[in-house]
């Protein structure tokens, strides 16, 4: 199983960025997968996933998350980015509901945002 997530980079305050996660060896669309972050110096937090609507306070209204099941990827849609966005971001896939413990990861790639 391989997740490989991308489209991360330096992007000015109030600018937008959409990350991809490409899925293989999996059947994509019998998994629950989502999206986390991490600062420097903070814990891995919660970013959303494919089979809730929910989506934290801190980025509720700015984020989206899609998936196209025809190419095994997700998407992580993010606008009216912040400098407290600024952290690595995962991809994670899970047979059952994707969880800070859920087996499956990608490499990350760091959003940086500037003020």
């Amino acid at each position: 199983v391989q997740l490989q997530a991308s489209g991360g980079g330096l992007v000015q305050a109030g600018g937008s960025l959409r990350l991809s996660c490409a899925v293989s060896g999996l059947t994509f669309n019998m998994y629950d997968m989502g999206w986390f972050r991490q600062a420097p110096g903070k814990e891995r937090e919660f970013v959303g996933r494919i089979r809730s609507t929910y989506y934290p306070d801190s980025v509720r209204d700015r984020f989206t998350i899609s998936r196209d099941n025809a190419k095994s990827t997700m998407y992580l849609q993010m606008s009216n980015l912040k400098p407290e966005d600024t952290a690595v971001y995962y991809c994670a896939a899970d047979r059952s509901r994707v969880t800070i413990r859920s087996a499956y990861w990608g490499q990350g790639t760091q959003v940086t945002v500037s003020s």
